[in-house]
């Protein structure tokens, strides 16, 4: 018997937002799982930001519907979200605990409650010390982990975050993916928007490309990476592998480290069998994988296949980007 499905804690349903006789948003569906992180991808002025805002009720779509824990958009869906927009909106001239304690008793918090948890969200980030001091005094690393701290403290259900890591050197940005990455693990939703393609790789299970407003490429990223091989793998070791049945092409791949090759297998060879047969012929292995594109150059390949920008265009496999998006993991899709 398989599993009942699970509701989905974000759900868009052709979503489109039009400015000045042209669309921002275009026909876009998705939908967000309970415990998932979920990527909004694509670059600066693909339409993520008026999609987001338009899932905030901060701006309201021209067509489609927007439903949240499994009903329409209301006060007290918005309660249980923590929204970090890309244009940060700190006060900043107010000192940091006063605003972070004003911002959690606007959700709901108790004053106690929002003293407590301000307090130890300030001491998780390192920034118990500054915590009289105003904001505007704050370097734009440090506002910018108020500003995560701000959206956290109510310890959402959902989370959607506007390029989170801008302005965070690499420790602060492992720091901001821990306290992300508890909250997921309490079954929170993360809908991380960024046009940086390497971060939702790492992070994501799902993504959803726009561009133009247009969703051209959904699904689950292992699976867009594999059904786009070529039929290769990366190789380090000792040994001839232009010599082994199987392999069409070795290229020497640039860069530090041990030297690697790729090799463009012949159709119809399986990785592994390549691999017995080089074992096999005397070579030595200490490093094997099968060489899948990034995610940055399946973007791309998707946007010169979509021409001007139309959904139809890239998307994996036969399915829509859309149908793809609204697959909820562990659900039927």
């Amino acid at each position: 018997m398989s599993a009942p499905p699970v509701a989905p804690v974000l759900s868009l349903r052709g979503v489109t937002k039009v400015f000045d006789g042209k669309p921002a948003v275009a026909d876009v569906s998705l939908d967000a799982g309970p415990g998932e992180i979920f990527g909004l991808l694509g670059p600066n002025g693909a339409g993520k930001t008026t999609l987001l805002r338009m899932v905030m009720d901060i701006l309201r779509p021209d067509a489609g519907a927007i439903d949240l824990f499994g009903r329409p958009l209301d006060a007290a869906a918005k309660d249980r979200i923590g929204y970090l927009p890309e244009e940060r909106g700190l006060y900043q001239r107010v000192r940091v605990q006063e605003i972070l304690r004003y911002l959690a008793e606007l959700k709901g918090l108790s004053a106690a409650e929002a003293r407590t948890r301000v307090d130890r969200y300030l001491h998780r980030v390192e920034l118990h010390e500054v915590r009289h001091r105003k904001v505007r005094d704050l370097s734009k690393g440090m506002q910018q982990k108020v500003q995560l701290v701000a959206t956290l403290l109510t310890e959402p259900d959902l989370m959607i975050l506007d390029e989170p890591f801008s302005g965070l050197d690499p420790v602060n940005r492992l720091l901001a993916l821990e306290l992300m990455q508890e909250r997921v693990r309490a079954g929170s939703t993360l809908v991380l928007s960024t046009h940086i393609m390497e971060q939702a790789e790492a992070l994501c299970a799902r993504v959803l490309l726009l561009h133009h407003g247009h969703a051209i490429l959904a699904g689950n990223v292992r699976e867009l990476r594999e059904s786009r091989s070529e039929g290769a793998v990366i190789l380090a070791g000792t040994g001839d592998p232009a010599t082994v049945p199987g392999a069409a092409q070795v290229t020497p791949i640039e860069g530090p480290g041990e030297p690697r090759v790729k090799v463009r297998l012949q159709p119809g060879v399986a990785p592994d069998r390549f691999l017995a047969d080089f074992l096999a012929a005397g070579g030595r292995v200490t490093h094997f994988e099968r060489a899948l594109p990034s995610l940055n150059e399946i973007f791309i390949a998707a946007v010169r296949a979509s021409g001007n920008g139309d959904s139809a265009g890239g998307v994996a496999a036969g399915t829509s980007a859309s149908a793809a998006a609204r697959a909820v993991p562990g659900g039927e899709s």
